[in-house]
């Protein structure tokens, strides 16, 4: 499927024509790579979101303005901190043929064994480095740990191969484990602190109870 992105060419000048074109729901970005010489751009900044929303932040996304055509994967972006709003995009022109490297993310999937007797797991490693071309790059890569059991764990080498992209970052990189429960341990603890103050309370009333019938004698 080919994400159409509608945009337009941008003047630069005046900086108060920004504040105009985000105040409409327009976000500014700019094109530049393959066959294109950098050029800045204006769109709906609602058009944009829905295609990453739905399709993921490698969406291969076709640009349309000027009666033109370019292929693009998005390369960087600038959010609002309170609102999310995309201030700033950059849209980076790609050879269909040619590989290029991405990050895609780690999905977890299934119910570890582990998990089910009483561990926890935990994931360290949430995005990996590959390398497709524009129209193979996954959205997410998949790994299934419904056999791992406590003190068992996962890294990139077991992520399932695919023959439309490769792995590129390190084999030996961890990416999750299911540890041993601590909760049980850690109420134990609770139990024994609690025990220590309760003697420690009971022992300063008797104390202060024998020094009061000392000085009633």
């Amino acid at each position: 499927m080919t994400n159409k992105l509608q945009v337009s060419k941008r003047e630069l000048r005046p900086r108060s024509l920004r504040t105009k074109l985000r105040n409409e729901g327009k976000a500014l970005g700019v094109v530049y790579g393959y066959k294109v010489d950098s050029t800045p751009i204006v769109f709906d900044e609602m058009d944009l979101r829905k295609i990453l929303r739905d399709h993921g932040d490698n969406a291969l996304i076709e640009l349309h303005f000027d009666g033109n055509k370019i292929n693009t994967l998005v390369h960087g972006s600038e959010t609002d901190p309170f609102t999310n709003f995309y201030q700033h995009v950059e849209f980076m022109a790609v050879k269909m043929d040619e590989e290029t490297e991405v990050e895609a993310d780690i999905a977890l999937v299934g119910d570890a064994k582990g998990v089910k007797e009483g561990g926890y797991l935990a994931q360290s490693l949430y995005k990996v480095t590959v390398s497709a071309t524009p129209a193979n790059i996954p959205e997410r890569i998949e790994l299934d740990v419904s056999d791992l059991e406590i003190g068992d764990s996962v890294t990139v080498a077991d992520l399932p191969e695919d023959k439309s992209y490769t792995i590129v970052s390190e084999p030996d990189m961890h990416i999750a484990s299911v540890n041993e429960p601590v909760a049980e341990e850690e109420e134990e603890t609770t139990e024994s602190e609690e025990g220590s103050t309760e003697e420690e309370a009971s022992e300063g009333s008797s104390e202060e109870t024998e020094e009061s019938t000392e000085d009633k004698e």
